[in-house]
């Protein structure tokens, strides 16, 4: 049992992050498992920074994407975000249920959290998933995509993040 979840966390790897893909027309873009990596670097440091709990949105940076290794990197004009919320929901209860029933059960209550943006940690840790956005769009910019391609992806990070240590940082970079 415990090998059907670790498989379907190796899969991650093999999963392209779609936006990058449909909005710039590129082949080689990063995988969920590398974006998943990257915000936990991420989170890890802005929680240790500012006082949240960092075993908690580390765990939580490392399963937010976890249902993507089923259903695909599904963006928001594919489906209604709460027809996706519902199939992330399921597919996660799917994945979850290879492991011994608490850490199951601690794991889905943790995704539920960040789904519901119920805790400081997972408020935290969807800006944070738009700064690793913008970060990799800024990445891209430097390897040549022109920035008006990129733009959309700047936008929706300055519109979504509002933690002033996180907006300093994207002004820091957009400027």
């Amino acid at each position: 049992m415990i090998l059907n979840f670790f498989q379907r966390v190796i899969e991650l790897k093999t999963v392209p992050r779609q936006g990058w893909k449909n909005k710039l027309r590129l082949n080689d873009v990063e995988s969920v498992a590398e974006h998943t990596y990257s915000t936990a670097i991420l989170s890890m440091i802005f929680s240790d920074l500012h006082g949240f709990d960092t075993e908690k949105i580390i765990k939580m940076a490392l399963i937010h994407d976890l249902a993507e290794s089923v259903i695909g990197d599904l963006t928001p004009n594919q489906i209604p975000k709460n027809k996706k919320n519902k199939l992330e929901n399921a597919t996660m209860k799917q994945i979850l249920k290879n492991l011994p029933k608490k850490i199951s059960n601690d794991y889905y209550h943790i995704w539920d959290e960040y789904q519901k943006k119920s805790s400081d940690e997972s408020i935290l840790l969807h800006e944070i998933d738009k700064l690793e956005m913008a970060l990799q769009a800024k990445f891209y910019q430097d390897q040549g995509i022109s920035k008006k391609d990129l733009r959309s992806f700047f936008a929706t990070a300055d519109a979504q993040i509002t933690n002033k240590h996180l907006r300093q940082l994207l002004r820091s970079f957009l400027e």
